[in-house]
């Protein structure tokens, strides 16, 4: 090959494959030198570097600069101070010098071997090429075409490389043919021995929220935030956003001009619903707004579990539930809290019997009474097997003293009662349990029993006037 036809080929591959000239010229160096290697002997030292004046590529041979008789040399590794100093007149004795030679012939093997050297270099520059440019755009929504099915997942051609979409990150019921466009999430690139491989999803929260960016202007310009996303994929989503805008509403915003933005959204991801709500810092009003469209009576929370207790009407239950129990799911993983969800009629029967069997404690007044149900305890074997310490975080009996006699009164009610005090229902096993008394031992405490149900049905009526649910749910 002569220096113009080998300036044509680096030109030609280099503007072919996209990659740099200086690696194509390595490649070319590095072949030439396994070939040359051959010739001169392993022991040999060589180096070869391309010509940008000649356009070809020169072999040097280093050799030792001596001072010995002719049929003495070893000409492959010295070089007499004579003829050294012919090449270069301050050569002296001990010096390694660099003669150029003749870049020898390639034969059928050579050849071979080098174009498997230079097809390798060029590959592994194709590969950091392709990692380089995908590994910026982690992260982000990509477009390819179905291409077949390898190892369960579904190879999408993206022109310059494959990517993986595996059969968990397919929404479920989704089919993909071969040639059908497909969209979605580039979650991981990893360069690995066989290059890089770029692996995607279509059922990562992280999907929708870079869906909704593509569809709303405001979470673009980063007016509108999306605090949070969870997903039951092909089902249904929920959405926390907030406004940095005040005049800006930010479910407004997501859902669009008659739903047409939210609607693009759920088109792509074959019909799953998505509600939209507005983001707060207080747990209490997010909650509300994250168990939408069910209308929520009253909120009992937990700071120290971060359990929430919520009493719906009974005809907004099975609403607040959801199918097979997906709204208070999604709810929870949204908010971050523990959701108890319970119907007005439930709560108001185990606060009956709750007070009922707490009136069983000797000096429990009926106040006394609803605050130890207000602290958590359901019956009196549980206040019998607390400990004091959390007995006096019950109002009226701060006081060690108190809390204690509080423990040892139960603890007799219990002894004395025996099996009076039997379990009404199972117990939840995430809660404290309920426990009622027998109907032969609650015959002399019915008036009891109706005052704590009066008292109740008042506190309930109260809480019934709490402010409404704010929030936007679509789908």
């Amino acid at each position: 090959m002569n220096a113009s036809e080998l300036t044509r080929v680096i030109e030609s591959v280099g503007k072919d494959r996209g990659i740099k000239r200086e690696i194509i010229i390595s490649a070319l160096e590095q072949a030439v030198l396994m070939a040359a290697q051959k010739k001169y002997g392993a022991a040999a030292v060589l180096e070869a570097h391309y010509n940008t004046d000649t356009g070809e590529i020169d072999l040097f041979l280093f050799k030792k600069v001596v001072e010995s008789e002719p049929e003495m040399l070893e000409e492959s590794e010295e070089i007499d101070i004579q003829d050294a100093r012919k090449l270069d007149p301050e050569a002296q004795i001990g010096d390694e010098l660099g003669v150029k030679v003749e870049v020898p012939d390639f034969g059928r093997i050579d050849a071979q071997t080098a174009k498997q050297v230079i097809f390798q270099k060029v590959r592994d520059a194709e590969r950091e090429l392709i990692y380089n440019d995908y590994i910026h755009r982690k992260g982000e929504i990509i477009t390819g075409i179905a291409r077949r099915i390898e190892r369960g997942a579904l190879v999408i051609d993206l022109g310059k490389t494959d990517a993986l979409l595996p059969r968990t990150e397919i929404i479920a019921g989704e089919q993909f043919r071969p040639g059908d466009r497909v969209q979605a999430y580039l979650s991981d690139v990893v360069l690995g021995a066989r290059g890089p491989q770029l692996y995607l999803s279509r059922t990562s929260p992280k999907y929708l929220m870079k869906l909704f960016e593509m569809e709303v202007p405001e979470i673009r310009e980063g007016i509108v935030e999306i605090k949070h996303c969870v997903r039951e994929p092909g089902a249904r989503a929920k959405i926390a956003v907030i406004s940095r805008d005040r005049d800006v509403d930010p479910v407004g915003a997501c859902v669009g001009m008659k739903g047409i933005r939210v609607q693009n959204v759920i088109q792509e991801l074959k019909g799953e619903k998505i509600d939209i709500i507005p983001w707060s810092d207080n747990p209490v009003v997010f909650v509300r707004s994250g168990l939408a469209p069910a209308e929520i009576s009253s909120v009992r929370l937990d700071e120290r579990t971060r359990t929430m207790e919520i009493m719906v009407e009974d005809d907004q239950l099975s609403l607040a539930i959801g199918r097979k129990g997906q709204n208070v799911r999604l709810a929870a993983q949204l908010t971050g809290w523990k959701l108890d969800i319970i119907s007005k009629t439930k709560l108001q029967k185990r606060a009956s019997d709750a007070l009922f069997s707490l009136q069983h404690i000797e000096g429990v007044s009926d106040t006394n009474a609803q605050a130890i149900y207000q602290g958590g305890y359901l019956n009196v074997r549980q206040v019998a097997t607390a400990e004091v310490s959390a007995l006096r975080e019950v109002a009226g009996y701060e006081s060690e003293e108190a809390a204690r006699s509080l423990k040892e009164r139960a603890q007799a009610a219990v002894e004395k009662g025996g099996d009076a005090l039997t379990p009404q229902v199972t117990p939840n096993p995430d809660s404290k349990g309920s426990f009622t008394a027998s109907p032969e031992a609650r015959g002399g405490n019915r008036d009891a029993k109706a005052a704590a149900e009066e008292r109740l049905r008042e506190e309930i009526k109260r809480a019934g006037t709490s402010g409404t649910d704010q929030g936007g749910q679509q789908g």
